[in-house]
């Protein structure tokens, strides 16, 4: 295999992929590195996806990877991208495997890792029963008793949303609540209730919230567990090339999804919080366009 492409793609999922079919139908020469390690690989079912609603999301992706091969420009890599360097003519990637590889322009499309709390339980039953998104799986979860795991402005921005989906939920704010007077008061006026327990356990059976154990000994049955946690991006190799990240940890991009380092671009879930395999696919078709774009002035 070659080692110098127009572009290296770093990442092999939604976003990286949709990417590579927009450059591979434009003649660009393409490498996709990827390490195998969805953000959704917990995920039963992939909903609010057009086309594909309640598909298993590896289904979603094998049919991708396929289309996208089918493309003689396209290559594909299974392996670990471990450092970046700038080159006189682009970008230099290395791998875990000791490979090095070349291109013009280099795409980062790695999502981000969310960093599990140490809850006996919640590991098994992430994705599944405890949550992250309304929009992924809250009409599954419809009229259930629910729980939102937050505190503050995070939660304050969730509650409106899970109470449309439904009037029989609690925020768990796993100590003293930090909401202001007035988010206090509106709460309140809402009937929503507040519990200021922290979880010691999570119940489930094959992933199915059954109920919580606080740790004071008490229980309580839930259905679904809405989680806002803090992720890290799985990569430092924007970092390691000059890319700034937002205050919210996620690699700052401007509407073309250019991030501040002239040819490097990022997609997909490293770049907003809006996690769904929809705005992806979305974000990497954009990206591809923009880059091939580019590419074609600066050959032109």
């Amino acid at each position: 295999m070659k080692n110098i492409y127009d572009v290296i793609i770093i990442g092999g999922s939604y976003a990286g992929l949709s990417a590579a079919m927009t450059l591979g139908r434009s003649l660009r020469d393409v490498l996709i590195i990827d390490a195998g390690k969805p953000c959704n690989s917990n995920t039963p079912h992939s909903q609010n996806f057009i086309t594909q609603d309640g598909e298993k999301p590896h289904i979603i992706a094998d049919k991708a990877r396929k289309q996208v091969l089918a493309y003689n420009t396209v290559k594909l890599v299974s392996d670990v991208a471990k450092n970046g360097e700038k080159t006189e003519h682009g970008f230099k990637i290395s791998t875990q495997s000791g490979t090095y590889y070349e291109a013009k322009k280099l795409i980062i499309a790695t999502g981000i890792k969310d960093i599990l709390p140490d809850i006996k339980g919640f590991k098994d039953a992430w994705a599944k029963s405890v949550i992250h998104c309304p929009y992924c799986h809250g009409y599954e979860f419809r009229n259930k008793k629910t729980a939102i795991m937050s505190n503050g402005d995070k939660a304050y921005h969730m509650i409106p949303l899970i109470h449309n989906l439904t009037k029989k939920f609690s925020v768990i704010t796993q100590g003293k609540p930090d909401f202001t007077e007035e988010q206090l008061t509106h709460l309140k006026q809402n009937n929503i209730n507040l519990i200021e327990k922290e979880i010691l356990e999570i119940v489930h059976e094959n992933g199915a919230v059954k109920h919580v154990i606080y740790k004071d000994g008490t229980t309580e049955p839930f259905d679904a567990i809405y989680a806002q946690l803090p992720f890290e991006q799985h990569t430092n190799i924007p970092n390691k090339l000059g890319c700034k990240l937002t205050e919210q940890g996620y690699i700052q991009v401007d509407e073309m999804q250019k991030t501040t380092v002239s040819g490097i671009y990022a997609c997909g879930d490293n770049t907003n919080r809006l996690r769904s395999v929809a705005n992806a696919v979305y974000s990497g078709n954009l990206t591809g366009a923009v880059l091939n774009m580019e590419l074609a002035h600066e050959a032109f």
